[in-house]
């Protein structure tokens, strides 16, 4: 019997992990979206309902997110009926948290559903891709990758991307702090400059080398000394209100490393788990000291991504 309605949860995630702009990211499932799709018989894709944290986003499909990753879908899938999505916001928009990838990914896993013939989850991060186009002005999966397959990813490539789930030290925690403020991927990413030294990109490759080996090896030491964002950070710092105050606290309070998550204004830290409240709690009263209301979170690394919720 043909499935008619389905229901599918992403988490939020944390986009570049410092060294690797657009091809680092992992998920972070103690916030997230929610996308119900539903067969309808007009064709094409429909947006219903926008509810939960940020409602005011376009509700034309190819303006949003999620109608955009789904209209892809259905672009190649060629169902013979319409799909309705409603939205359930978990996420802030413009946090940097990965708010415009969660919305795809849980829409077109929700979608997927639906189809006579569903497709694999590596057939899904294309049409995942093609949505999350829509906020950033760019395709690249550090946001859409992790939230639909959990974990700590790196993604080569984008028209045939490769993904590679890296392990992660199981002490590990990461504490996600979000100022209240918005901060547009476009806005984050036009401030970036084309080019950058050549010491610098050494530098930077040598980071994101020595972090994903000490991933692999369980190196703590390595990593304090490796998760260090010499090219984007800098750049994108001035943006957010108290951001070199944030890390100083962080990093004295025992974290091994502490950046911006995705385009900001969200900051997030490494440390072991004893440290994570400790942590949390220094990075939150740095930001209120430069008169920044904000929320932080505490979540596991190697964390869910993506999943079904209902079927009927």
């Amino acid at each position: 019997m043909a499935i008619r309605i389905a229901s599918a949860f992403a988490p939020a995630t944390v986009g570049n992990v410092g060294v690797g702009f657009d091809i680092l990211g992992h998920a972070f499932p103690a916030l997230g979206d929610c996308v119900r799709a539903e067969r309808v018989l007009r064709p094409g894709v429909h947006i219903s309902s926008i509810t939960g944290v940020d409602c005011e986003l376009p509700t034309e499909a190819e303006r949003n997110t999620a109608g955009k990753a789904v209209l892809s879908l259905i672009g190649s899938a060629q169902p013979s009926f319409g799909i309705e999505l409603a939205i359930e916001k978990g996420i802030p928009i413009g946090s940097g948290l990965g708010g415009s990838a969660a919305s795809a990914v849980a829409a077109v896993v929700a979608a997927n559903q639906l189809l006579d013939s569903p497709l694999s989850p590596e057939e899904l991060l294309p049409h995942a891709i093609q949505g999350e186009a829509v906020a950033s002005g760019s395709r690249h999966a550090d946001n859409v990758a992790p939230a639909l397959f959990g974990g700590l990813i790196l993604t080569v490539g984008i028209d045939h991307p490769h993904i590679k789930r890296i392990p992660v030290p199981a002490s590990l925690r990461c504490v996600l702090v979000h100022p209240h403020l918005n901060l547009p991927t476009r806005d984050a990413r036009a401030v970036l400059t084309p080019t950058v030294s050549l010491s610098d990109m050494v530098w930077q490759t040598a980071n994101l080398a020595g972090f994903l080996s000490a991933c692999y090896s369980n190196d703590l030491t390595l990593l304090r000394e490796a998760l260090q964002d010499v090219l984007i950070e800098p750049q994108r710092a001035r943006l957010i209100p108290g951001f070199e105050r944030v890390k100083q606290a962080a990093m004295a309070g025992g974290a091994l490393g502490c950046s911006i998550s995705g385009a900001g204004p969200s900051v997030f830290a490494w440390c072991e788990w004893a440290s994570a409240d400790l942590i949390g709690t220094v990075m939150v009263k740095a930001f209120e000291e430069h008169d920044v209301p904000c929320d932080r979170w505490v979540a596991a690394i190697d964390g869910d991504g993506s999943r079904v919720l209902e079927c009927r």
